[in-house]
């Protein structure tokens, strides 16, 4: 028997949490950088954060091996426990200590996120799935307005230790919020032990999940070249100073946060496909958007990008929520974020290379194509199963590949 999730408790939590993250994210590169003088061992502060991604598929199936709140609490405890050494972080040579908690950070995040996904899928019915995802993208990208402005602050008049401080707090806040969801968790069978490659096994099997996945590696690759090129939009094309991209990004995420307000709605109505392929022509009519140079369209560019993005993702998480058993959402999620945010970060260094010997004008036109040719075959394609239907029913639940015998025993949701 299902307990509901408590929506506003679970908010709480993703927003106390997320302030802390955005605002420590900000800052460790402005911290390396200010007491190294070293632009590589700054960027090195953003790769030690997205190691651990690769991880994704070992992580969530160490997910699959617990009930999943009391591990939220655990991990959220932990980096509480953690994020105080960083007091220590005063010279050049305690520097290593940062990237080692920094280490730690990106792997709680890939087991907190595996976590939450699959927390949500065993307490909710799978149509309350899509808006909870969304109003989820909402909270962390309202986050992401404010909590530079504070972090900024923060570091510009005490250093980073007190942001450290601060995203310490937030952890210990959001365990506590996690310890008060009432949630029913069935013990994991010990006969149906998890395995690595069950996440990816379960993917791969089921063409909608296979499709969505897909795209969602492919929509951050392309983010991942248009983030790249941002600077040089900004100065090339807009002819402003780098500061400029600040405000590109707040409007860029205000449509994110749009987009995590309509999502809900929107797969109550349609299939997550729809909502991807939607999601990837906008982003894609975004980022050439950007080639053009007058502020204006820059703005609108971001306005699309925020919403299209933010569609695409949420489409196939929510998919991979619904076609899964719920004792092994934590592998699967952590299969596809490892699928799909990798590719951001390659793409990142890629687009920095490609910047060097092509005009932004140029590139990002072809991404663009490239987008639009991508959603075209997303909108076109029959992956022969669907998780909702016109009424926001889940069609494709118990059907599918992905509701086949999993270690041994039938799954079924519980």
């Amino acid at each position: 028997m299902r307990v509901p999730l408590s929506v506003p408790l679970y908010l709480t939590a993703v927003l106390v949490s997320g302030f802390g993250t955005t605002a420590m994210w900000l800052v460790s590169g402005i911290w390396v950088k200010s007491l190294t003088g070293s632009d590589s061992l700054a960027a090195l502060t953003a790769f030690a954060l997205w190691a651990p991604a690769l991880l994704g598929p070992l992580l969530g199936s160490l997910v699959d091996r617990v009930r999943r709140r009391p591990l939220l609490v655990a991990v959220n405890l932990t980096m509480a426990a953690l994020l105080p050494l960083l007091l220590w972080v005063d010279r050049p040579g305690r520097v290593w200590l940062l990237f080692v908690v920094l280490l730690a950070y990106g792997t709680q995040g890939a087991v907190h996120d595996a976590a939450e996904a699959a927390l949500a899928a065993g307490a909710l019915d799978p149509g309350r799935l899509g808006e909870l995802n969304g109003l989820r993208m909402t909270v962390n990208e309202a986050m992401k307005l404010l909590a530079p402005l504070v972090a900024a602050g923060l570091f510009a008049r005490f250093g980073g230790g007190p942001v450290a401080v601060l995203d310490a707090v937030t952890f210990a806040l959001a365990a506590g919020v996690f310890a008060l969801l009432r949630v029913r968790e069935e013990p994991p069978a010990p006969e149906r032990r998890p395995r690595v490659s069950d996440g990816a096994r379960l993917l791969w099997e089921s063409p909608l999940l296979r499709l969505l996945v897909a795209a969602g590696g492919f929509t951050m690759l392309l983010a991942g070249l248009n983030g790249a090129a941002v600077y040089a939009v900004v100065d090339r094309g807009l002819g402003h100073s780098p500061a400029y991209a600040g405000v590109l990004y707040a409007v860029q995420g205000a449509g994110s946060v749009a987009a995590g307000l309509t999502a809900g709605p929107l797969l109550r109505r349609l299939p997550e496909r729809a909502l991807a392929a939607a999601g990837l022509g906008l982003f894609a009519l975004g980022a050439a958007g950007r080639a053009l140079p007058y502020d204006t369209t820059a703005w609108a560019a971001s306005v699309l990008v925020g919403v299209g993005l933010p569609w695409v993702l949420i489409a196939a998480m929510t998919a991979v929520q619904r076609n899964v058993p719920a004792e092994a959402v934590g592998r699967a999620a952590g299969t596809a974020n490892t699928l799909v945010f990798v590719p951001n970060a390659v793409a990142i260094a890629l687009g920095a290379g490609l910047l060097a010997v092509v005009d932004v004008t140029v590139l990002l036109p072809v991404l663009g194509a490239a987008g639009l040719a991508g959603a075209a075959l997303l909108a076109r394609a029959k992956p022969g199963e669907e998780s909702t239907g016109p009424a926001g029913q889940c069609g494709g639940a118990g059907r599918g590949p992905g509701r086949r015998m999993l270690g041994g025993t039938r799954t079924k949701r519980r």
